[in-house]
């Protein structure tokens, strides 16, 4: 069973999903004004944080088969998801629709399909290049991140919250690179999108300035998707929540209203 928090007991149900190497606590103290209204469930998605790590396959679809097990039994939800939980917020969304009234998605990584996001990312600078296109290389960065730099990172990380940054050692070499690879690379991120309700509300926040999920490529996504709204921050990066928490929480308010 995924680890799961609750916030605020009125109003209706939002589920917030976080990003590979995140955890419930990208999101629990930047979201929390929302629970004088809302029920706020933020949760651990298999393989990170204090969630289970199985060796198993990370797919999209064993994402949304744990997350069904926490949220089967609400109505009407709004989930909340950011970069790889974005991705799986959409496939919850096309696989049990009657569950989901709408979907707040951060920062989306849309890249075609994998053979784009390799070459997306091979033309990045050398040490992102190595650990997105290369899995050996991956493991290897995920299991020297654990168990050598962690002592590091908060003095090079320093533009990142302390608790963002220590997620960054809570999660499996496995977890991490099947996620990227069986996840974000190899799943059809664009059926799902094909297969929503019309009448489910999606907004997308994206940063003008993110390199880890290119403006580019969810503009693509959003293409003679009309219902589909997105609202871009400029300068933003790869995290807006972190960078500009005030603006991310009017605009899911607004969201919320529609």
């Amino acid at each position: 069973m995924l680890y799961s928090e609750s916030l605020g007991d009125e109003g209706a149900t939002m589920v917030f999903l976080h990003g590979i190497a995140g955890s419930t606590r990208y999101w629990r103290s930047r979201i929390a004004p929302l629970a004088i209204d809302h029920r706020l469930l933020l949760d651990d998605l298999l393989g990170y944080g204090k969630s289970p790590k199985p060796w198993t396959k990370y797919t999209v679809d064993r994402h949304v088969e744990e997350l069904y097990q926490i949220v089967h039994g609400q109505k009407a939800i709004t989930i909340v998801g950011h970069s790889f939980g974005a991705i799986v917020a959409i496939a919850f969304c096309a696989r049990f629709p009657h569950l989901v009234k709408r979907l707040i998605l951060f920062s989306i990584p849309y890249f075609g399909d994998k053979e784009g996001a390799i070459k997306y990312f091979s033309e990045s600078h050398l040490a992102e290049r190595y650990v997105t296109t290369n899995i050996a290389f991956a493991a290897l960065a995920c299991m020297v991140t654990r168990w050598v730099l962690r002592w590091f990172l908060p003095y090079v990380l320093r533009d990142m919250p302390p608790e963002v940054v220590e997620d960054l050692t809570r999660h499996t070499w496995r977890s991490y690179t099947s996620s990227l690879w069986d996840g974000v690379y190899g799943h059809d991120l664009f059926a799902d999108a094909d297969r929503l309700d019309p009448e489910c509300g999606v907004y997308c926040l994206h940063g003008s300035a993110d390199t880890t999920a290119p403006l580019s490529g969810v503009q693509k996504l959003l293409s003679n998707r009309s219902r589909w709204k997105l609202r871009i921050l400029e300068n933003g990066d790869h995290h807006p929540l972190l960078r500009n928490p005030q603006w991310c929480l009017n605009e899911i308010i607004l969201a919320m209203k529609n």
